[in-house]
């Protein structure tokens, strides 16, 4: 067989991969079903590690890496619980046709919460200036909507979002309202101001992006904001996915996201401005790269894709940020004096403690 004939002989087995993805999908969109009609959790790690284990056994006999073959089925099954979440959501149907709010739902955690709500079966309107998703009636103002929203939430940016807050209260709107803000101390006025007025609230951070499509291994913090049934109500809404729900105290959010969030973006952000400045090409470094650099530059060029303004409100607007970001400033130097003085046994006791911290991880 010539080149173009391998090709093509290759693209037809492409082709019979790509069908039996679509066959394997239908069969775990059915085992959804059956899960759901059961009772049963979505998500089952013994199954699952049966399933990865199995793959590596096939793959040996046919020469294929065992950890390729658990990689290509892990892909498989993430697929498969998005079908299977999708299905419990859509089969639970919690909204039961009933109206729901998405202040701020042209931005891009706004679209997935319409996205996520129309799944449960809500009847969806967005509250923005820029409009929302193509199928969701849209008003460009809130205010220009009636009150009668049994869950509205608000998604529009911090310094947006507190005035929001407060003007729903000074309305005593009905219905559950939440946030979804990344940092709460500009939030908190509002807040309480609504808890005060007798609606009812919460306050929820969920700790994924907007490109994310099955909840499994994601977090969601709830916050109770002085309406104890709320909290547990905003918990609800999560209650079809495999999300973990994480109750915590609104004081110890912004204390613990300005390491969760702040540090991390912090520090990617430093690592492409070293490198951008060093005058160095990327494609030039890529060629180099080692396999540490490669999952560096991964996780740091997904952190530059995300909004600029978003993560500027998330440096700058949580108290706590600065000690964070000095803590960072303060390791870099220490760095930098280990090395420039020569101090090997500094160094190795740099790395032991990083490494006894990360173990301790649990």
């Amino acid at each position: 067989m010539d080149l173009d004939a391998l090709r093509a002989a290759l693209e037809a087995v492409d082709q019979e991969i790509l069908d039996a993805w679509a066959r394997r999908d239908a069969i775990t969109t059915a085992i959804g079903r059956v899960k759901q009609s059961a009772g049963q959790a979505i998500h089952d790690p013994e199954q699952e590690a049966r399933v990865v284990e199995r793959a590596r056994v096939h793959a040996a006999a046919r020469g294929i890496p065992g950890d390729l073959a658990a990689d290509l089925v892990g892909l498989l099954m993430h697929s498969a619980l998005a079908r299977q979440e999708d299905v419990r959501l859509r089969a639970e149907g919690q909204g039961a046709g009933r109206p729901a709010l998405v202040i701020g739902g042209g931005g891009n955690m706004g679209r997935w919460f319409c996205r996520f709500l129309t799944a449960q079966g809500y009847a969806v309107r967005v509250a923005d200036p820029a409009g929302g998703p193509a199928d969701v009636p849209a008003a460009a103002d809130w205010r220009e909507t009636p009150d009668e929203f049994a869950l509205t939430v608000v998604a529009a940016p911090l310094h947006i979002s507190a005035g929001m807050l407060e003007g729903i209260a000074a309305e005593r709107r009905q219905g559950l309202i939440f946030d979804i803000g990344s940092v709460k101390a500009p939030l908190a006025s509002g807040l309480r101001a609504l808890a005060e007025s007798g609606c009812r609230v919460a306050s929820v951070h969920p700790m994924f992006g907007p490109d994310t499509h099955v909840l499994h291994g994601c977090h969601v913090l709830v916050m109770d904001v002085g309406h104890p049934e709320a909290a547990e109500e905003a918990a609800s809404v999560f209650g079809g996915t495999m999300a973990e729900i994480l109750r915590m105290p609104l004081a110890e959010h912004d204390p613990l996201i300005a390491y969760v969030l702040g540090l991390s973006h912090a520090l990617n952000l430093a690592f492409l401005t070293a490198l951008q400045e060093s005058g160095e090409q990327a494609p030039r470094l890529a060629r180099l790269s080692s396999v540490t650099f490669d999952r560096q530059l991964r996780v740091a060029a997904a952190v530059a894709r995300e909004n600029p303004h978003l993560y500027y409100e998330i440096q700058q607007r949580n108290p706590h940020g600065p000690a964070a970001i000095h803590s960072l400033a303060a390791a870099v130097s220490r760095l930098a004096a280990v090395i420039h003085d020569d101090d090997e046994e500094a160094f190795v006791r740099l790395m032991r403690a990083g490494r006894s911290y990360v173990s301790g991880r649990g």
